[in-house]
């Protein structure tokens, strides 16, 4: 009876569409047939009540915080996106259904260099280039039918966001966790502009110019995120950390093991110099000396001096930069702290560079205990704000400056008088200009008023910040993300954090992530965020791979009408102008490849809801899917069997035959508890891939299995042995 009530509720479902598709008789459903134009009607008809239940944020016993990453606005859905979004608006919709008050926003990753380019390029503002994209794209997810709350959406190149971003940068350049120094920078000499180290190729190259990139030597502004390495290494081993898996590996092997530390010293040419050691105790020899690599970058430095130091604090002495490649240097560091009253081959060191002993009066080290002498060092650090943290010999602190436009300025004045100053909180937002005018003199001749001195020749920062920083905490502004008062509200953050489903690409697995823990570590250690993971649960999704053609040889690639296919099952092709060899391959998808899909094709061409389902079926959500054709008529067979199920169900519960049906009958029973397991066993397969495992394409496959259970039933043509033997009649509704 249960499997015949909710038949029931089909019933209603399909007699909507009777009256507009059939002719005939309001109960001959029989021919109706599902096509395109049918789904289009159905989806239409749906969207108006599948997205109306919203987040609740007074009521929070209950949430449950599904995330996907957010795009940059390209102004073109990819079946990238249509995946990472299609797979959280599946999860948030199974939640929802489940009772649960679920937050399931969307923004825009807005900055950067791509539309600065693209607005250069065909003459407009990157603010104009950038809003175009953002409704375009609007529109695209709408017409996916994700169920986002559109009412917390967000954009990090709009003021109301950016605004507190800078805020986030004072309250870390407040802790002195934010600082200036000297660094070598990728300098494209066509473009005239800094390039990221993502924006250079293998051989050298600018990925737009093409020009082979210099290295130049520039003022950047650094955040101290190797302060928290030992932090954000142990807390990869937090317990509410789930399903991780080799990410875990990635963000352990960038962090690496922390046997080290770090300290920041103050060169004779007002650089602060990173020296990175095991031992800090050896910063207590008076002639101790610091050697560097002959590419070290303060090596262009030193060619206008003839001798460099840098200080001691820990001796009040001042020791001598040597440059050399002679030491053992530590893995990935172009610094080295030689201590010749420690070692042994640091006193043959000192010999073969020619050095003489600075101090006469050498300290007798053996005397003293290696763990007082390294306390003090690391006590002394630490008060003096130096360093002295616990890291790996490889890890840098996070490079945020971009000599670009399109970016988050950064909220510091630089006054003659009183040096870089922080911009005060009342102040804030510092605004990007009106115009850009391409141009980077155009920042030469920008002065402000000095908040400290009130100079009025002071010079606003030009640097703007890396789209790192932007994403870094996104996460938090969501769940406030109107309030023009604070950041974010402390009492909704210890609410709704952490996150309980994180979904978005392997590509952001290790720089963001880093970046997104680095940030909630620091937010924690404020108490603005109860916990210091803000990702609990984590899934990856692989990527949508296309069939890419490629002329052997030449390399270049073509499309797909212009071959043909030899040998399918060989992968062997030919151009079928020239009869060159062709290679095919699976590739990530990219309009640069010839093998991308336009997801409003789809839409168009088989409906949303197909477009899901395929994106969905057969393939885990964590591997690759190779994007085919082949792989459609599943999906499509599916849909049409449901369609066919339910008008056959129409019509026999429409037909006097269903009143000869003896309901009471054993044979009948009997029947019923077929489909009653049946129903169990596949719906507790699909709600533990929903809920737990996150495996999407089982629970397709699941309810697949429902829809052949009900199939083969003989309730659905019921034999001559239930037919009715008293006068209890199945009576139609």
């Amino acid at each position: 009876m249960q499997i015949l009530s909710q038949l029931k509720s089909l019933k209603r479902f399909t007699d909507l569409y009777k009256r507009r598709w059939v002719s005939r008789s309001c109960t001959d459903v029989k021919d109706v047939e599902l096509t395109k134009e049918l789904k289009h009607c159905i989806e239409k008809h749906w969207c108006k009540y599948l997205n109306q239940k919203q987040f609740n944020d007074t009521a929070l016993g209950n949430k449950f915080y599904v995330l996907s990453m957010f795009p940059y606005p390209s102004g073109n859905l990819h079946m990238g996106h249509v995946r990472v979004y299609t797979i959280s608006d599946a999860i948030a919709r199974f939640q929802r259904m489940c009772g649960k008050n679920v937050f399931h926003p969307m923004g825009w990753d807005a900055f950067g260099l791509p539309a600065e380019n693209a607005a250069i390029q065909r003459g407009i503002e990157p603010k104009v280039w950038t809003e175009r994209n953002i409704a375009q794209m609007k529109q695209q997810v709408t017409d996916l039918g994700c169920s986002f709350d559109w009412s917390h959406e967000l954009n990090t190149c709009s003021l109301e966001y950016y605004k507190w971003t800078q805020k986030l940068f004072l309250m870390l350049y407040n802790e002195g966790m934010a600082y200036q120094n000297e660094a070598l920078v990728n300098w494209d000499p066509v473009d005239k502009t800094v390039l990221a180290d993502e924006q250079v190729d293998d051989n050298g190259c600018s990925w737009r110019s093409g020009a082979k990139v210099e290295k130049r030597l520039l003022k950047q502004w650094f955040i101290k995120s190797t302060a928290y390495a030992k932090q954000l290494l142990e807390g990869l081993d937090d317990c509410t950390l789930k399903d991780w898996r080799d990410i875990i590996n990635l963000q352990r092997h960038w962090i690496g093991e922390c046997n080290g530390y770090s300290f920041q010293l103050l060169t004779s040419g007002s650089n602060y110099l990173r020296v990175w050691t095991a031992q800090p105790e050896h910063f207590k020899d008076p002639n101790a000396f610091v050697v560097l690599k002959t590419e070290h970058y303060l090596g262009k430095v030193a060619q206008d001096e003839v001798h460099m130091t840098v200080e001691n604090p820990f001796t009040g002495t001042i020791m001598p930069l040597i440059f050399s490649n002679e030491p053992a240097f530590p893995e990935k560091c172009d610094v080295y702290l030689a201590a010749p009253n420690f070692r042994e081959e640091d006193k043959e060191l000192q010999r073969s560079l020619s050095l003489s002993f600075f101090a006469d009066n050498e300290l007798n080290f053996e005397s003293l205990k290696v763990v007082d002498l390294r306390n003090d060092v690391l006590e002394t650090a630490g008060r003096l704000k130096l360093g002295g943290y616990s890291v790996s010999s490889k890890l840098q602190d996070w490079l945020i400056s971009r000599q670009r436009y399109w970016g988050t300025p950064i909220p510091i004045i630089h006054c003659d008088k009183c040096g870089a100053v922080p911009v005060p909180d009342s102040q804030l937002p510092v605004r990007l200009p009106e115009k850009s005018a391409f141009k980077s003199a155009v920042k030469d001749i920008l002065e402000c008023s000095c908040p400290k001195c009130g100079n009025t020749a002071a010079r606003p920062e030009t640097d703007t910040m890396d789209t790192f920083f932007d994403s870094s905490w996104y996460y938090l502004r969501y769940l406030d993300a109107n309030n023009k008062h604070e950041m974010f509200d402390k009492r909704l953050a210890h609410q709704c954090m952490p996150v309980d489903l994180y979904i978005g690409g392997k590509e952001h697995a290790v720089l963001h992530l880093y970046y997104a823990r680095f940030i909630n570590h620091f937010l924690h250690s404020q108490g603005l965020v109860p916990t210091q993971e803000p990702f609990s649960r984590l899934l990856v999704q692989g990527m949508v791979m296309g069939r890419s053609y490629r002329v052997k040889g030449s390399g270049r690639y073509v499309q797909e009408h212009e071959v043909e296919i030899v040998n399918a099952k060989r992968n062997q092709a030919i151009m079928k102008e020239t009869k060159e060899p062709v290679v095919i391959s699976w590739e990530k998808m990219s309009k640069s490849k010839m093998n991308g899909v336009d997801p409003t094709d789809m839409f168009r061409e088989y409906g949303t809801d197909t477009t899901r389902l395929i994106i969905l079926a057969d393939v885990a959500p964590t591997s690759h899917r190779n994007w085919s054709n082949a792989t459609f008529p599943g999906i499509l067979n599916w849909q049409k069997r449901l369609w066919r199920m339910v008008n056959e169900f129409c019509d026999l519960r429409s037909s006097p035959e269903s009143c000869k049906i003896d309901i009471n009958s054993i044979e009948f029973k009997a029947e019923e508890d077929k489909l009653f397991d049946a129903r169990n066993f596949y719906i507790k397969g699909v709600t533990f891939n929903y809920r737990h495992a996150y495996q999407l394409s089982v629970a397709i496959s699941k309810m697949q299995g429902l829809t052949n259970s009900l199939k083969y039933s003989e309730l659905r043509n019921p034999p001559r042995s239930l037919a009715k033997n008293t006068n209890d009649l199945w009576q139609p509704n």
